[in-house]
């Protein structure tokens, strides 16, 4: 299994199938040739720019309605929920964030509960948590799903900054942990390195900093 990362909180993930999470910065997400587009909510640094051009998207009930008009093929889910799909399968689970679309007026269009996903594919497990708070049920994900991959943000103010990454990594309980959503712009600026070496000091995981255009292989 290949893990690139495309920046902020995007990443393909290529194995028997090629899943692209959360298309921001791809500027036309069509050109990443994806089976399937996961979506964890509806803001613009997650969503893009051209929304209409997303391969098959799983996402919320409400933004797959919103992609639907678009003329978008969706697999349209809920908190809790799962979907088997060419052999995957596909969880959706909770995140603590808002989700909404800014309109052209300026206000906001209510698009539901933001989420993240469990996928397992190729005997692996991937928990990409989307923009979320720390929330005790983390603890869950490890006892149901035992993901062996964990892509949490870190990048504070957002979601969660790296102390309750640190937590949340260890209520996971993914051997390989990413951070995301951290020092893409000021607000979100962090010491990621001194993560890492938090994390790898006073627990059994490995953390990987991706750079933009990084690569991981997975055995």
């Amino acid at each position: 299994m290949h893990i690139r990362y495309e920046g902020h909180s995007c990443f393909i993930i290529e194995g028997s199938k090629k899943l692209l999470f959360d298309p921001m910065p791809i500027e036309d997400p069509a050109s990443a040739d994806a089976d399937l587009t996961l979506i964890s909510h509806a803001h613009a640094d997650h969503i893009g720019e051209v929304p209409e051009r997303f391969s098959l998207t799983a996402a919320v009930h409400e933004l797959s309605g919103y992609l639907k008009s678009l003329g978008v093929q969706t697999i349209g889910m809920n908190i809790g929920g799962s979907v088997e799909w060419e052999g995957i399968t596909i969880r959706m689970v909770p995140a603590l964030h808002s989700s909404s679309i800014r309109q052209q007026d300026g206000t906001s269009l209510y698009m539901g509960q933001a989420c993240g996903f469990v996928v397992e594919m190729d005997g692996h497990v991937i928990y990409y948590a989307g923009d979320t708070g720390i929330f005790s049920d983390m603890k869950l994900l490890r006892e149901l799903y035992h993901p062996d991959i964990a892509i949490l943000p870190a990048g504070g103010r957002y979601t969660m900054g790296p102390e309750e990454c640190m937590i949340a990594a260890q209520w996971v309980g993914a051997k390989t942990v990413i951070p995301m959503h951290v020092n893409t712009f000021p607000e979100i600026e962090q010491d990621i390195a001194a993560f890492k070496r938090a994390v790898e000091l006073t627990t059994p995981m490995h953390v990987e900093i991706m750079q933009p255009g990084g690569s991981l292989e997975l055995p």
